[in-house]
């Protein structure tokens, strides 16, 4: 041998890069060919359920290039979660290759949450030269469906929805070819060969197939007539947004008279002319996980400019009262070509009944909304995980995710140190999302939803199976909320007594308090305010409006908002004039509050009043609760805003948009008065409700009358809640805050509240993309039980 050559051989090595994170499903292995090939490297890729091995083979210099490439500019839709090298004997071999894929016994692999199209996937179907062209189900390795077509680990065609779907010659070969975006791209289709739509009538008729029930839907829509339409993840309710008649009919259809719905916009120009944004809210919208996002309702827009699309006047049905729009642009190319043809924002909201989960068949559809639907555009690929559009918003151009779900679900939080046992968490009874953590990995489900139905406690256990499935995941630990009629609680105990399973139980507020310590990876002491509706205490005590110093293995309650009386129970959560007069009766008797010259008691019946005060008096079918969120809901009444709560949310969205209308002229002018400057002291720990709603009654009945009083009055309540919060942070100094439950999605609030903690130097944790909601609460169960030991 030449002393060249052997200098060759000498500097040439052979690594193995074990790679993990959402590697699969997202254009790795075609990346690191294109890179390998490029720098000379020879060896070979291949997916497996652990993630992707890589074996390399070249020079030092082209192997230190090859991982810089990959861990500074992975693919977009890829995360790396560790890699780690290993040095192999050379081997001989004169290339670099993808070989099959290869399934072992644990899928450890994150699985990678559905993407919106790409903008080279939306170019060829409005393209006529392009065999894609008007294709509905066009995707490829950058964009399109993952975990709503998924049966099984590693993410290969066989594995998928696609399975019954053989290629054609054309598409094969873009398959197969690794410096094609389509190479593996696993639901690569055409009109040839792939999936198709068909339009059914209410009676189940076939109306169109292909691209003539694509035509025949556009024209129902522009009729105002209300279909079903499937995506990715489920089926849509759809209905022309700008037609007032389409819009109060399908509110009349759904029994839905006042919860908001979401509407899909054409194009970002078109979403412009229906609402104000910054450029990180564009961003967003425009984002690979297209969310629903919450926006602020553009007024009195100016319609002289001759735009085509300034006309785009919706409904004032879609968002009744309030001033946000929840806005979502294409994700597919069948919305895309559905919007394109219409040019029009149409209301798109979740296909199901009240509480339940969204409907993937169109059988669902005929038997449960077969009375609300006039026809059901189908198609025949199916969903195999159902998944429903994630809902965000920015506030001070921080996202929080508010629904999690298609985009960016199942959301996978990579551990530095590994799960000591596979432990499920199974989260709470309303939002209900399911959390499991094994190997380094800890992984939240997308938004399951309210467990209050047959359907809904089948969709659990559904997504259960899932997992399950994917990960050959078999839990060693259970953990539940304390609330023993929840059904995810009834569910675990039931696992536990039948298997032997350990089991644990965490308190629901402290949860919430777990959860951002997880996806901030704490374990140390913070400072947790968990304000919500109603969750189950200590003592069985109902919970909403606490403040606790909380760390990994115990919480403790440092302050608490004094109790008010439920009257009837869950009867004052539908009817929360109850907790307004609960309030009210602590200051005045039946025939003083009848004498209040108040607007919002006008119009209550005396007997009312008089039924509810001797209710209250003897503690009758009464509860006693510390919740913010029902001190929004009595708020909300005492302001005239609402007499009935109509959805979940309701009071806090009619206190903000009210308190948003107040302008800064009115803020310089009004606000400095002492009687608007609200107080909610605290005292022993208890945060002195008495004394706030005096404040607020007296102020009411001084500036109701003016028009900027309500909105002065709503802005000083919550400036209240945020001042409690502040100065019990100052009084516990020395610990991270962390602001949690759902009250906190009140942009008002979290901004105001943030806002004099960061003046007070005080640090907030941020929550990502976990929920505040509910919908965290399995993550921060998880948290705790994988520590407990």
């Amino acid at each position: 041998m030449s002393s060249g050559l052997q200098r060759s051989m000498a500097s040439t090595k052979r690594v193995r890069l074990a790679v993990t994170g959402i590697v699969q499903g997202v254009g790795f292995r075609p990346f690191v060919y294109r890179w390998a090939t490029e720098l000379g490297l020879l060896g070979l890729t291949f997916n497996h359920s652990k993630g992707v091995t890589v074996e390399l083979q070249g020079s030092d210099a082209a192997i230190s290039a090859f991982v810089e490439a990959l861990t500074q500019t992975p693919p977009p839709l890829a995360r790396i979660d560790s890699l780690s090298q290993t040095e192999l004997p050379l081997e001989e071999c004169d290339n670099f290759e993808i070989v099959h894929s290869q399934a072992d016994a644990k899928a450890v692999v994150a699985v990678s949450s559905d993407k919106s199209s790409c903008q080279e996937c939306l170019d060829e179907i409005m393209d006529p030269g392009n065999r894609h062209y008007q294709y509905p189900f066009t995707n490829c390795t950058n964009c399109g469906p993952r975990y709503t077509l998924i049966r099984a680990l590693p993410y290969d065609r066989p594995n998928t929805a696609m399975a019954e779907f053989a290629m054609c010659d054309a598409c094969a070969a873009a398959y197969q070819n690794p410096l094609d975006r389509r190479y593996h791209a696993q639901p690569v289709s055409c009109p040839d060969c792939g999936p198709q739509l068909s339009l059914l009538a209410q009676d189940k008729r076939l109306l169109g197939e292909r691209n003539a029930a694509l035509d025949l839907a556009v024209e129902l829509l522009a009729q105002g007539k209300t279909l079903a339409i499937k995506g990715l993840g489920g089926f849509h309710l759809v209905c022309d947004a700008t037609n007032d008649k389409a819009v109060m009919q399908l509110r009349s259809r759904k029994q839905r008279p006042a919860k908001p719905f979401a509407v899909m916009c054409a194009s970002l120009n078109m979403a412009k002319t229906l609402v104000n944004g910054s450029h990180a809210e564009w961003q967003l919208l425009q984002s690979a996980e297209r969310p629903i996002t919450l926006l602020q309702k553009a007024l009195n827009k100016d319609e002289s400019s001759g735009d085509a699309l300034s006309s785009c006047v919706l409904s004032p049905a879609v968002a009744p009262g309030i001033d946000r729009l929840g806005l979502f642009l294409p994700y597919t190319p069948l919305h895309q070509l559905l919007l394109s043809r219409l040019n029009r924002p149409l209301v798109a909201t979740s296909a199901n009944r009240s509480g339940e989960p969204i409907i993937t068949h169109a059988e669902q559809i005929f038997e449960r909304l077969g009375e609300v639907v006039d026809a059901v555009l189908d198609h025949n690929r199916e969903i195999l995980n159902g998944c429903d559009d994630s809902v965000v918003q920015m506030v001070d151009d921080k996202l929080q995710v508010i629904r999690l779900a298609r985009g960016y679900a199942p959301l996978t939080l990579a551990l530095p140190e590994e799960v000591p046992q596979e432990t499920l968490a199974v989260g709470a009874q309303q939002k209900n999302s399911i959390a499991f953590g094994f190997d380094h990995n800890l992984v939240l489900s997308p938004h399951i939803g309210d467990l209050f139905s047959i359907e809904a406690e089948q969709y659990f256990i559904d997504t259960l199976a899932t997992f399950k499935r994917l990960y050959q995941f078999s839990p060693k630990q259970l953990v539940s909320d304390k609330h023993p009629d929840y059904a995810s609680t009834i569910w675990a105990q039931q696992q536990k007594d039948a298997q032997g399973i350990a089991y644990t139980q965490v308190q629901h507020h402290y949860a919430h308090i777990l959860s951002v310590m997880a996806v901030n990876q704490r374990v140390d002491k913070v400072l947790g305010f968990s304000f919500d509706g109603t969750g189950l205490g200590d003592e069985r005590q109902l919970w909403g409006g606490e403040a606790m110093l909380a760390d990994i293995s115990d919480f403790k309650r440092v302050a608490h908002l004094s109790p008010m009386a439920l009257i009837g129970g869950e009867q004052a959560i539908k009817d929360p004039r109850r907790i307004m007069l609960a309030l009210l009766f602590q200051r005045y008797t039946p025939e003083e509050i009848k004498a209040l010259p108040l607007a919002s008691l006008e119009g209550l019946p005396a007997s009312l009043i008089g039924n509810l005060h001797t209710l209250w008096q003897k503690g009758v079918a009464t509860q006693m609760t510390s919740s913010i969120g029902r001190l929004f809901d009595a708020t909300a009444c005492l302001l005239g805003l609402m007499q009935t709560t109509q959805f979940e949310g309701q009071a806090g969205m009619l206190i903000e948009a009210k308190a948003n209308e107040v302008s800064e002229a009115q803020l310089e002018s009004e606000l400095a008065a002492a009687d608007l400057a609200f107080n909610l002291s605290e005292k022993d720990g208890v945060w002195q409700l008495e004394a706030l709603w005096a404040q607020m009654v007296d102020a009411l009945l001084k500036w109701q009358h003016k028009p900027e009083g309500i909105g002065l009055i709503a802005r000083g309540f919550m400036n209240a809640l945020a001042q409690a919060v502040t100065d019990c942070a100052i009084k516990h100094s020395g610990f991270d805050v962390a602001l949690c439950g759902g009250v906190f999605q009140n942009r008002y609030l979290l901004s105001e509240t943030r806002k004099r903690l960061e003046m007070a130097k005080i640090k907030v944790l941020d929550s990502h993309q976990v929920p505040v909601n509910d919908g965290g609460i399995a993550l921060g169960q998880l948290w705790y039980a994988i520590h407990k030991h």
